[in-house]
């Protein structure tokens, strides 16, 4: 797939507590010197619904930015 799909975020995952997908909150729960280590948690009942971790090559990638250009 090109890679278009490394750094998805969830919005809302299934939650079996509820019975239904619920909004997520993502909250950080490690900072390693090679990754970081999130936790999905439900808006409803804050069971956790699962995690995702970033690696530091992703982390540059998420937090390189271009400057804008600014019209003169």
């Amino acid at each position: 797939m090109n890679g278009r799909f490394e750094n998805l975020r969830a919005s809302s995952l299934y939650c079996r507590r509820c019975g239904q997908a619920m909004p997520v909150r993502e909250r950080l729960l490690l900072v390693l010197p090679d990754k970081e280590i999130y936790d999905y948690r439900c808006t409803g009942c804050a069971d956790s619904l699962g995690g995702r971790e970033v690696t530091a090559g992703e982390l540059l990638r998420a937090r390189t930015v271009l400057a804008p250009r600014r019209g003169a």
